[in-house]
């Protein structure tokens, strides 16, 4: 396996004719543009979610591809012919670095940081799918270096720009539910979509000749192909992915972060069907306590997983949806059932019962792809996408602390500052892990 390190440093010894423009944080000679300009995007992942991904920002300039994956790629290969086609990022960041201004992420979750993290360390702004790491560890040093850099990010969670979500967060900020205490957060994911709960897959299979397996696993440990990782099924892994909570969590729980300002919690306790070494569970129910913040009061986040919903008389409902949200004030309780999108009141209260409370959040007319629109106008200089990494790493640190209270076993409670799971030191291995020979950011 080639390895790449690219560096400051060695980038710049192999783009000198930029040399002059260069300061620190670095940028490209292109990095800085105007409104009216065009970017040169670079895409880290093209099939699947990628194509998605690519589709988004295809009102600029797609110059670069990359996908382990040819087969599975091999659609949004065929739309932009005229873009250089990759196999390895590192490769496209070494030999494109000079033209590309932005990349877009979007593999499986154990190599989004690896990749973004190289992609910012060379000034390029990075749009970055959702969970935006497969640890912790990775989602506080993906927001240092966005921070450092001075990059514009996003990650791919599109229902923090949905204007009906961020009308609610408006109102909530406005009191209309009075002192939350209490949210309740469940997806139908695993289920029928990927599996959970089970083995290491068996049996010896022929690698197909489209996909690099080395590369497709990337800092992951080594193991022998299995048509069950790929294309989707990684995510019930946990060397791949982060299960039902890291891909659905930063969606539906997007609402209660966004609107409570949510951050870091003060511990986690987590009931599961049984873990194992290889895969996350079937079903989790996971426990979330958050601190007081100012006028707010503390939060109980509850969230539910494999089939498990809240129950009793919180539901008012004799059937809850697949997915959804409901957050319990002391003057009124909300209930959003789907990701994101309208909900409604317990109260019988109606959203346009509150047009005289002020519109406080940006809205771009076209929902589906405003959530783009608004990275790419950032990185020409215009205000930061509200699910940038400053919003979207906590989020994430917080969401995938679930995952370590449920591998860990035990209620899991957490210093943020430092890092660490402070009652059982044994847990703290679940939050960063060690990447494989070859693969250095």
């Amino acid at each position: 396996m080639k390895t790449y390190r690219i560096t400051r440093r060695d980038f710049v010894k192999k783009t000198s004719s930029a040399a002059a423009l260069l300061s620190f944080p670095f940028v490209s000679s292109r990095s800085i543009l105007g409104a009216n300009e065009t970017l040169n995007i670079g895409a880290i992942g093209a099939g699947g979610k990628g194509g998605v991904d690519v589709d988004g920002v295809s009102h600029e300039n797609i110059v670069a591809l990359c996908d382990v994956d040819q087969r599975n790629a091999a659609g949004t290969f065929a739309k932009f012919p005229k873009a250089k086609q990759y196999k390895d990022f590192r490769e496209m960041l070494e030999k494109e670095g000079d033209r590309i201004d932005a990349v877009t992420v979007s593999i499986p979750d154990h190599m989004h940081a690896p990749a973004a993290i190289a992609a910012m360390k060379l000034g390029k702004h990075v749009y970055c799918q959702k969970p935006l790491t497969h640890t912790v560890f990775e989602a506080r040093q993906m927001a240092k270096v966005a921070r450092e850099q001075k990059v514009a990010t996003q990650m791919g969670n599109q229902g923090h720009s949905n204007p009906e979500s961020r009308r609610l967060v408006e109102l909530i900020h406005s009191g209309v539910l009075g002192n939350v205490r209490e949210a309740h957060v469940w997806t139908d994911r695993p289920g029928s979509v990927w599996p959970q709960g089970i083995p290491r897959p068996a049996g010896t299979h022929a690698v197909p000749q489209t996909l690099d397996w080395d590369l497709w696993l990337g800092v992951a440990p080594w193991r022998p192909y299995h048509p069950d990782y790929v294309p989707f099924k990684w995510r019930g892994f946990w060397d791949f992915g982060t299960g039902a909570l890291g891909d659905m969590g930063c969606h539906n729980m997007d609402l209660a972060f966004f609107s409570l300002k949510l951050r870091d919690p003060l511990s986690v306790y987590a009931m599961t069907s049984e873990v194992t070494a290889e895969s996350a569970p079937k079903w989790s129910v996971i426990t979330y306590e958050f601190p007081a913040l100012g006028d707010r009061a503390p939060v109980k986040l509850t969230w539910y997983d494999g089939g498990k919903k809240p129950s009793g008389e919180l539901v008012k409902k004799t059937e809850l949806p697949g997915n959804g949200v409901i957050m319990i004030g002391d003057k009124d309780t909300l209930y959003v059932p789907s990701y994101w999108g309208t909900g409604s009141f317990v109260s019988g209260a109606k959203v346009d019962d509150y047009n005289n409370i002020p519109q406080t959040l940006p809205r771009l007319p076209d929902f589906d792809k405003n959530h783009y629109q608004e990275w790419t106008n950032a990185c020409k200089g215009g205000p930061k996408a509200l699910s940038n990494f400053d919003y979207s790493g906590p989020m994430t640190e917080a969401v995938l602390l679930g995952n370590v209270a449920i591998r860990a076993g035990q209620r899991i409670e957490w210093d943020a500052e430092k890092l660490e799971v402070t009652n059982l030191p044994d847990a703290n291995r679940y939050i960063r892990t060690e990447y494989r020979k070859g693969w250095a950011i």
